[in-house]
């Protein structure tokens, strides 16, 4: 999956080091074990159809609901943390989190599930919080490798979230891998207010204000725009893809089971490395040409995908070889995409760069939920050459967007930016 830099701006950061240093290891693992939950029902939604009675085209949706309810957390309780106490409010965030995975282990209604999947993602929100939270306090000279390692725990969550979901459904069942992440989650919650310093901000705006403030920003910033329509359509591919490839493994001539498919979601890990390129190349001066190259990886993938189900006479062998090379060029792109579009959008006003956060990350988790949304039914009508058909047809549209001449910022004092 894509690695998500911290949505937060410090204009006026800690003189002194108000964040204990045995609070980063524990900020990582606690990023990590929470960002399991926004991706680990990728590879079960054939298992949760079988046992509630949907069709996979509905149970995609559960993948959608999921990452709506992220997107929303983002735009509406993310303004929180510049209002509130930040541990009191991180606190009741991941209680909140621990209800909705337990009330997951034991729903049997689809409806139910629906409402408890949002839940999850909204709940998931306290991602950004304890990130923004560790940015505001660090010391400026440990505020760049406290983040680092943070970003480094939610990576590997991000990483191990579809083979943990899958391998643990293998031995115990889908219901098991949410209760595990529900006692995990439980076990921070108790940890977390211990460790975690309290911080009540300044309150300039309210949160009225801050909330209408976002129509502005997209209206005033082109590269925003861009950038955030851009990783949209590419996150919706990526996870058109991994949801459906899922099925597809499932299915005829593969036959995995949940062992083979998480053990198969590891091939997009290297993906990863494109991240500290693209910062590379960013730092070159070089964003236009290294979005192209992420692009246009992504396409290749998905023609790699489109292959295996058109070529005639392939092997079994040979098709997942190509699908695990069609998930690795996925990610590079989409992961690519991202960092770069990351890197734009925090060249903006220093006085906006939270709130551009949020919008940006907002944006492409929808983006995410439509692909999520998508997966089954585009498996039930086109099999597998639909869904790379309709991935690739995303990806070729993120190309279009960026290459498409961007209207004049219309903020006063803005200034055209090469995104």
């Amino acid at each position: 999956m894509t690695t998500e830099a911290p949505a937060v701006a410090v204009s006026n950061p800690s003189p002194a080091d108000a964040l204990p240093r045995g609070a980063t290891p524990l900020f990582a693992a606690a990023v990590g074990l929470i960002v399991i939950n926004l991706f680990g029902i990728q590879p079960l939604v054939a298992e949760i159809a079988a046992s509630i009675g949907w069709t996979t085209a509905a149970t995609g949706l559960l993948v959608t609901a999921t990452l709506v309810g992220y997107g929303i957390g983002l735009l509406l309780l993310m303004p929180l943390t510049d209002l509130q106490d930040n541990r009191a409010l991180a606190s009741r965030t991941l209680w909140g989190a621990v209800a909705s995975l337990a009330l997951t282990t034991v729903a049997h209604s689809g409806r139910v599930l629906m409402l408890a999947a949002f839940a999850i993602g909204l709940t998931s929100t306290v991602i950004q919080m304890l990130i923004a939270l560790a940015g505001r306090l660090a010391a400026d000279h440990r505020r760049g490798r406290v983040l680092g390692d943070i970003m480094i725990g939610l990576n590997l969550g991000i990483l191990l979230s579809r083979p943990a979901a899958s391998l643990i459904a293998a031995q115990w069942g889908w219901r098991a891998f949410y209760g595990a992440s529900a006692v995990a989650i439980a076990v921070l919650a108790v940890l977390l207010p211990r460790v975690m310093p309290t911080f009540v901000p300044p309150r300039a705006l309210s949160y009225g204000v801050l909330l209408k403030s976002y129509g502005h920003l997209l209206r005033s910033e082109p590269v925003l725009r861009r950038r955030a329509a851009t990783q949209a359509l590419l996150m919706a591919a990526f996870t058109l893809f991994w949801t459906a490839v899922a099925l597809r493994l499932a299915a005829a001539p593969f036959h995995l089971s949940q062992n083979g498919i998480g053990i198969f979601a590891l091939c997009g890990a290297a993906g990863v490395v494109a991240a500290p390129i693209a910062g590379r190349l960013a730092d070159r001066g070089l964003v236009r040409v290294g979005t192209l190259l992420a692009h246009g990886s992504a396409a290749a993938g998905l023609l790699l995908a489109l292959a295996s189900a058109l070529l005639p006479d392939l092997s079994v062998p040979v098709m997942l070889v190509m699908l695990a090379a069609a998930a690795l060029l996925l990610d590079f792109g989409a992961i690519g995409d991202q960092a770069l579009g990351r890197y734009m959008v925090n060249t903006l006003s220093p006085e906006i760069r939270g709130r551009v956060n949020g919008l940006y990350t907002g944006a492409f988790f929808f983006g995410a939920a439509a692909g999520g949304g998508l997966a089954g039914v585009a498996w039930a009508g086109g099999g597998w050459i639909g869904v790379s058909v309709l991935a690739l047809a995303f990806v070729a549209a993120a190309a279009l967007v960026f290459v498409w001449p961007a209207s004049a910022p219309r903020a006063i004092g803005a200034t055209p930016r090469r995104c």
